[in-house]
């Protein structure tokens, strides 16, 4: 590493922008992990609600007995909070030794703060994104120093969920993506490394879990309920797409979808749908408006699927096939090594089982010849088989050697 760039140790001041859930959430993992914490948004409502929501959960962890009063006052008196991201607020993180960006999902609005932060900051701070699907290299090249931007994406809540994709972009130096990684391992995180490609590892991979799915809707061959309950109970899935995509809210869902497609130069594999579009612009949001694919409102009754297993089974194997198609592809264009590949999917989505370890069980040979129906019925480039999976499954190999 260059000599004004050093390690990231346990003395670290972290720092935060952005006091949203996932700033909120990643604020709160490093303070319990030891480090003192510079929190800072630009509504005074959203510092507010986060150093409320750090009291009330450090109270439920200590009734839980998962810490002590002692060590949960400790946590809480390490965090700072700032209102404001203007010059004079931001001043507050100049002994920060790493920043992460955590506000909305806009380019130039994060590109203006990494600016702002390069002028503050210390020639050995690391600042990082937490964006889940755009350009790092982009956000690297508004900075003066770009080689010390990198990308650590959390998944949501991040207290919770166990997977943080590190991203360095081609001009991030080395050490800095070694750095935040081992940070992150130290902080009891599972790390996978991805190259800087459009939706990273899990974000690009997971999009026919929703494409395909609402593509199987659009066509009227299952509705939701049905289609959540086939990958539900045949497929092992948590939760079923029309549930998860309400559970996340479909414009954070049809926004990623968006931003994927256009990266990915209007690749048909990554198309939105118009279905999702027009909850999106009916407010149909999912369960924080009350309304999405299904209603939450009180007295609302869940619509029934129907539970055909013949049916169930062809949209999983439909679906699955897709995502197989998709890790497989990740594989062949090296986005990720295919053990951080499954890492990644396995807990950063909870799938039942790692990608290619379910092509090898289902067999390369009928995955391609799943895709090779599709494509032929379609007649879209859509549903082109990886050429990878091509190659493996003519010489009767595995996808996971």
């Amino acid at each position: 590493m260059s000599g004004a760039l050093g390690a990231l140790g346990a003395d670290t001041v972290v720092g935060v922008v952005g006091a949203g859930a996932m700033g909120a959430g990643i604020a709160q993992v490093a303070a319990t992990s030891g480090h003192r914490v510079v929190l800072a948004d630009a509504a005074a409502a959203a510092i507010g609600r986060a150093a409320e929501g750090h009291a009330q959960i450090m109270a439920r962890l200590v009734e839980k007995g998962r810490m002590t009063r002692a060590e949960a006052d400790a946590a809480l008196a390490r965090i700072s909070y700032v209102e404001g991201v203007d010059a004079a607020a931001l001043r507050a993180f100049a002994p920060c030794g790493l920043v992460i960006e955590a506000i909305v999902e806009d380019l130039a609005a994060k590109q203006g703060l990494f600016r702002a932060l390069e002028g503050v900051v210390q020639a050995s701070c690391l600042i990082a994104t937490n964006t889940s699907s755009l350009s790092v290299a982009a956000l690297a090249g508004s900075c003066a120093h770009s080689e010390r931007v990198v990308g650590i994406h959390f998944f949501n809540p991040a207290p919770v969920m166990p997977l943080v994709e590190i991203v360095p972009a081609i001009v991030t130096d080395p050490d800095v993506a070694t750095s935040a990684r081992a940070l992150m391992d130290a902080w009891g995180k599972t790390t996978v490394l991805t190259t800087d490609t459009p939706g990273f590892i899990v974000n690009r991979v997971a999009r026919p879990f929703y494409g395909e799915s609402l593509r199987i809707l659009e066509e009227r061959v299952a509705d939701i309920a049905t289609i959540d309950w086939a990958m539900r109970e045949l497929g092992g899935f948590r939760m079923g797409p029309f549930e998860l995509m309400d559970f996340i809210g479909n414009d954070v869902n049809f926004a990623v979808t968006s931003s994927v497609f256009e990266a990915m130069f209007y690749d048909p594999r990554y198309r939105p749908a118009l279905t999702q579009r027009r909850l999106v612009e009916a407010g149909l949001l999912g369960r924080k408006s009350k309304r999405g694919y299904y209603d939450y409102r009180e007295g609302a009754q869940a619509p029934a699927p129907t539970q055909d297993p013949v049916l169930g089974r062809a949209i999983v194997d439909r679906v699955v096939a897709m995502l197989i198609n998709e890790a497989v592809d990740a594989v062949q264009l090296r986005i990720a090594t295919p053990e951080d590949l499954e890492l990644a999917m396995t807990k950063g989505v909870n799938y039942p089982r790692g990608l290619l370890a379910w092509g090898d069980a289902i067999g390369p040979g009928t995955v391609l010849a799943t895709l090779e129906s599709l494509q032929a019925e379609y007649g879209e480039d859509r549903y082109r088989p990886s050429p990878l999976l091509r190659r493996v499954a003519r010489a009767g190999g595995r996808l996971l050697t």
